[in-house]
């Protein structure tokens, strides 16, 4: 995709940040699919590939979870925490074999030089196994803390996990193994998301001392972008389990993406 200067450098340093950083390597795979930038409401900036003709011929794996697990089943005035794992599907390598099928190329600004041309080592965003993948991870990697802690509840739901114990001593050894167990398998907790008081935002909710309620969520309907559209489904994605939304309703929507 034809992209102006400013973006084109942008991608160019996004690209290279994850070159750094190990996530890629160079390719000389016959494989290419489109990449592009586009600007968070923070300011940042996120590299996408649209792997869209690549997940045609993938046979998909399904959900793992039919639905979402349910903070009102946790017991009352239990302690709880709330974690966060950053950036699971970067920490996750794909075997070298399936790598090509992830390439994609880099212009260089003005022309100046022939495209650069790289392949994702780890689970690339956009893939539609990427989450199953990434969930059966931490869920081996869980599996050990469960059976050591049998009286603590864990829910486990893609990145997000909450651990309720009967006291918060119980929570802190259990939490502690956890973030041990996740990093020895490559996998990183967000610190600033670590929640340990109430409320407690977990899958779209939030969780007091007394009640479970849904967050706040703005839904803008104006839809005229893509970025529009990514935005709409994630806002319906989190109260999807309050209203009774299926998957299979919202998956006319997410075909447009």
């Amino acid at each position: 995709w034809p992209l102006p200067r400013k973006k084109l450098q942008i991608l160019n340093e996004l690209v290279n940040q994850e070159l750094a950083k190990g996530h890629l390597e160079s390719s000389t795979s016959p494989w290419n699919t489109p990449v592009f930038v586009i600007q968070k409401s923070s300011g940042s900036w996120r590299f996408l590939q649209d792997l869209r003709k690549v997940n045609e011929v993938l046979e998909p794996m399904g959900a793992l979870q039919q639905g979402m697990p349910s903070p009102s089943m946790l017991p009352a005035e239990w302690s709880l925490v709330v974690i966060d794992i950053k950036d699971c599907f970067f920490r996750i390598y794909l075997n070298p074999a399936d790598s090509v099928r992830f390439a994609f190329s880099v212009p260089a600004i003005n022309a100046c030089e022939p495209h650069r041309r790289f392949q994702w080592r780890v689970l690339p965003q956009g893939m539609k196994n990427s989450p199953t993948l990434c969930q059966m991870f931490v869920v081996e990697v869980l599996r050990p803390i469960r059976k050591k802690y049998p009286q603590s509840i864990i829910f486990h739901y893609m990145d997000d996990v909450l651990i309720c114990a009967k006291s918060q001593l119980a929570v802190d050894k259990t939490l502690n193994s956890t973030i041990l167990a996740l990093k020895e398998k490559g996998l990183e907790i967000s610190p600033e998301k670590v929640q340990r008081e109430a409320p407690w935002r977990y899958l779209g909710l939030q969780i007091t001392e007394r009640a479970i309620r849904p967050q706040m969520i703005e839904i803008d309907k104006r839809v005229h972008t893509l970025k529009d559209l990514q935005k709409l489904l994630g806002a319906i994605n989190w109260i999807r389990p309050v209203l009774g939304i299926t998957t299979g309703d919202l998956h006319p929507l997410f075909e447009l993406l």
